[in-house]
């Protein structure tokens, strides 16, 4: 071995020497750093699964994956930090496409989109034919929103398009539609369009369709004008003494104690309350429409008894749908039979007066 050759490896030892030092040093260096912020207690601060929370913190947050359908989305756990950092998560709208009776056009962005821009475009997007649609999105961090909002980035847009309707089912060209609707939104913002395809969606609709029509129901009361036709001013002074409230579309709602609707008056001709003239209107309807208002085990009998004062006031005749007197005691019969169409409705998904019955029967 030459001089050179011992010159080289005493270099090379020198040099391994000189990084095996820096190492040490720096790790040196690091456990006094990991020692001053974390005091030493006797315990390994992140292996100990054990420890209390502490005051003001929780446990775990609950992340709701977006998802569709009337079933609660699976949940899954992340793990939390401090309330301080709970507060800046973002959280999930409730309201959702309800998979029971939509289905959903998926648009993605290639980039985000600010959400004033997005939401000008999307107030466009609200039927297809005889058909509502719904907008719904998804943020750049994931996090599912039922309305657009200005000062947000979208990453998504989901288009719900109803299923079926009294309209009746889905049609082709209203899917269609949805869909060229759907397409010119993804054009506009460089985006990609996905969806189920037609006709799975056409068959769904028309079940959807055919299940609705067997559960359809509204129960009506005429009154009939003994003497005198009213004109729209009696029918309203008298109705809102009845305990009606103001028009909305064309009919009178008779609204219970908690808000809800549960039947109406209007003419029977069909025409706005609040367009006839002087003494023009000679019948009135009270309509109990079933699938769109709660269950009640009187609902006929309270609206029974309002057609009953309110033709006292008027002085009007109350007949049944076929045009008959309305026979006393016929309200507890009626009532009776709406129960087991609520158990019907139950049993179908279609709640009586829920969301998607609303949504399904209007």
């Amino acid at each position: 071995m030459n001089d050179l050759q011992s010159g080289l490896i005493a270099l090379g030892v020198l040099a391994i020497v000189i990084v095996l030092g820096l190492n040490w040093f720096q790790d040196h260096r690091a456990r006094k750093q990991m020692q001053a912020r974390f005091p030493d207690n006797g315990k390994d601060p992140l292996l100990t699964p054990s420890d209390p929370p502490v005051p003001g913190t929780s446990p775990e947050l609950v992340r709701r994956e977006p998802g569709l359908g009337a079933a609660p989305a699976m949940v899954e756990p992340v793990t939390s930090v401090d309330s301080g950092a709970l507060a800046d998560i973002p959280a999930h709208d409730a309201e959702e496409a309800d998979e029971a009776c939509e289905t959903v056009i998926d648009v993605v962005f290639m980039e985000p989109v600010q959400g004033d821009e997005l939401s000008a475009f999307t107030q466009g997007i609200r039927h297809a034919g005889q058909k509502p649609l719904r907008v719904f999105a998804h943020t750049a961090d994931g996090v599912h929103r039922s309305s657009i909002r200005p000062n947000e980035r979208y990453a998504s847009v989901q288009v719900a398009v109803l299923l079926a309707n009294r309209s009746g089912a889905l049609t082709a060209g209203e899917w269609a539609e949805a869909l060229s609707r759907s397409r010119v939104l993804a054009d506009r913002f460089d985006g990609t369009v996905e969806a189920t395809d037609t006709q799975a969606v056409l068959a769904r609709a028309g079940q959807l369709d055919g299940a609705c029509a067997a559960l359809d129901a509204q129960v009506g009361i005429t009154l009939v004008a003994r003497s005198r036709r009213w004109a729209s001013s009696d029918i309203l002074t008298a109705a809102r003494e009845a305990g009606f409230s103001g028009i909305q579309d064309g009919r009178l709602p008779w609204v219970d104690h908690d808000g809800i609707i549960r039947f109406t008056l209007g003419r029977t001709d069909a025409v706005s309350l609040g367009s006839a003239g002087p003494a023009t209107i000679g019948q009135l309807n009270l309509l109990l429409d079933v699938p769109r208002a709660p269950a009640d085990e009187h609902g006929f009998a309270r609206m029974a008894q309002t057609a009953r004062t309110l033709a006292a006031r008027l002085e009007a005749d109350v007949v049944d749908d076929n045009g008959r007197p309305l026979a006393d005691g016929a309200e507890q019969a009626i009532d009776k039979q709406l129960q087991a169409l609520y158990v019907r409705l139950d049993d179908a998904g279609l709640t009586a007066g829920s969301a998607r019955a609303q949504r399904v029967f209007g």
